[in-house]
């Protein structure tokens, strides 16, 4: 059969739906956000605004933007360039949680590559001891050819630098006191200068408990130790662009309220729900266990795993959020915002940083270089293989990604614009949130990467082992969700009705493959349910907070260049042609 594999090489086939709108050329058609228009006009001599957008709307990123422009101004005008956010790394004591992934190892080796005279960087990685710890570190942060710079530039002694700045740390985001022994906790206290939170469970449909662990109760361990470091100047936590939910209008760089629910009229409590979880819990052990399932056993262990799944996907539409990932990220947000407000510590800079879909780095170390399906590439894996026939997108629509070296230079810059000394007193440093996009500033459509990636295989064909060039076919694009389930029942589901009855005739000769078809079948439509509320994502995100931060760069040499983190200046089809895709394929298809 045609199949079902093919639209199933990664569990997050769907996610590299996630988007914003369409072209310049289409936005009215589209229906893009109204706010939007006036900034895309002056970069355009298209008339953009139609005669339905009222004066309020079309006016209200303008009060937006003079509101927080005045917030912070001071501390933001002086002129940012390579030399100061060097200079601000040296002697820095700082401590990044989620090294292992993505992100992480770009801050990493971002910090190390530029600025040697950094103190020490400790990174936190779950691990049973420091042995285990350490070697974690070694293969799946330095051992990778992200570091191919810094390892060429220091050749022998490779090791022995990374070994001075680079601590490994065994222990535990999620449990009190970060997992961390007593002296350890306290020694570390004391000298630490800069906290980076960047480790997440990413899971659409994750356990809610593993992801209430992670994305929430980890932010709280990590800011009640930030509280016993005296001379902390710095607080960051990446989060996600997409806490803000289905919107379709602007979506602001503005803090979580405590409580604050997407829904309309409900409340959000975090405390109820850890509550609810330990439950379930209980539950779901009470009824395994009368059905003879002892504690501990496979199918306890299995059927609290498919609770915990299902409870965080209830729970999160039940509030208004599509996925448990999302909706455990804008908990830990409004965590983070309830623990800075209390018990006097609002003087410590805090900062969120919130990007949309993180794709391969653009520039250095290593252009192209990525881990993992990072959502999009799943469209660009599954066409290499031939393995997707149909997909759920509409190529009109703005797909907000961004390079991760970019992500990380606006995270680094940031560190060093609001970084300040503790003040003490009770004086209350404002949260800050950036979200580090690009369907605002220089927007993107999926018709783009799939035009770059034919053009790509077409110039680069895929040959079989025997030499024979594979023909590239055209795709089918699906524009809504019930088109696509009507193919599918189409395609799948009535060859797999009419496979069950020949093969309850044939006395259960193709059993075996029926029950794995079906099976896929179901997975597919599930992540159909899960994913495809981002398929046609209509928001836009504000970043007014980051365009203000941009403006104090100064980009006058190659080093500044370094730091660069406009998403004006990327050639999309450039990217994604030259960098992007054979970046996919190297590091991910492989």
């Amino acid at each position: 059969m045609l199949i079902l594999g093919v639209l199933l090489h990664s569990s997050h086939w769907l996610l590299e739906q996630l988007a914003g709108q369409g072209s310049i050329a289409a936005i009215t058609s589209l229906r893009v956000c109204p706010s939007v228009l006036h900034i895309i006009q002056s970069r355009t001599k298209e008339p953009l605004f139609p005669a339905t957008i009222s004066s309020k709307i079309t006016s209200k990123i303008e009060s937006v933007c003079e509101r927080e422009y005045i917030g912070d101004r001071r501390r933001m005008m002086d002129s940012m360039d390579a030399a100061r956010i060097i200079g601000y790394f040296k002697g820095k004591t700082i401590l990044i949680t989620g090294s292992t992934g993505f992100l992480g190892k770009i801050l990493v080796e971002k910090i190390v590559r530029v600025q040697p005279d950094v103190s020490r960087i400790y990174l936190l990685v779950r691990a049973t001891d420091a042995a285990s710890a350490k070697q974690r570190v070694q293969q799946e942060v330095t051992g990778t050819e992200l570091f191919s710079l810094l390892r060429d530039k220091y050749g022998e002694g490779f090791d022995l630098f990374i070994q001075e700045k680079l601590i490994p740390l065994a222990g535990d985001i999620t449990k009190e006191d970060l997992g961390l022994e007593p002296a350890t906790f306290d020694d570390l206290a004391k000298e630490m200068d800069v906290i980076v939170n960047v480790a997440a469970t990413t899971n659409f449909y994750g356990r809610y408990d593993v992801s209430l662990g992670v994305n929430v109760m980890g932010v709280k361990h990590l800011w009640e130790f930030a509280k016993q470091c005296a001379n902390l100047k710095m607080f960051m936590h990446v989060s996600t662009a997409y806490v803000s939910g289905d919107s379709t209008e602007l979506i602001l760089e503005k803090p979580i309220k405590p409580g604050e629910a997407l829904r309309e009229g409900m409340h959000l409590d975090i405390d109820d729900e850890l509550r609810l979880v330990s439950d379930v819990k209980n539950d779901v052990a009470t009824t395994t266990n009368a059905a003879g399932a002892g504690a501990g056993s496979d199918d306890a262990r299995a059927a609290e795993r498919k609770a915990m799944k299902e409870l965080g996907l209830q729970r999160a539409r039940h509030f208004g959020w599509s996925n448990t990932y999302v909706f455990t990220k804008a908990m830990g947000e409004m965590l983070l915002g309830q623990q800075q407000l209390r018990g006097g510590d609002g003087d410590m800079p805090v900062v969120i940083v919130r990007p949309s879909i993180i794709t391969s780095i653009r520039a250095d170390p290593v252009p192209g270089w990525m881990q993992g399906t990072r959502t999009i590439d799943t469209l660009i894996i599954g066409y290499a293989k031939r393995k997707i026939s149909a997909f759920l997108a509409d190529l009109r629509m703005v797909m907000d990604v961004v390079p991760g070296d970019m992500v990380v230079n606006a995270m680094l810059a940031a560190v060093v614009a609001h970084s300040v000394e503790r003040r003490g007193g009770g004086a209350q440093a404002a949260m800050t949130i950036y979200h580090p996009t690009s369907s605002l500033r220089n927007p993107v459509t999926y018709a783009v990467l799939y035009r770059s990636g034919r053009r790509h295989f077409k110039e680069h064909p895929r040959v079989k082992d025997n030499g024979e060039v594979i023909p590239n076919n055209k795709m089918r694009f699906f524009t809504t969700i019930p088109r696509f389930r009507l193919y599918m029942i189409l395609s799948y589901k009535l060859p797999l009705e009419m496979l069950h009855m020949s093969n309850l005739l044939l006395c259960g000769l193709f059993s075996q493959f029926y029950k794995d078809s079906n099976r896929k079948y179901k997975f597919v439509m599930h992540l159909v349910d899960v994913y495809g509320p981002f398929a046609f994502f209509k928001g836009c995100f504000d970043d007014t907070n980051m365009e203000r931060l941009r403006s104090t760069m100064v980009m006058n040499t190659p080093e500044d260049d370094m730091f660069n983190f406009d998403p004006k200046t990327i050639d999309w089809d450039d990217y994604f042609y030259r960098i992007h895709i054979p970046g996919v394929l190297k590091y991910v298809l492989k």
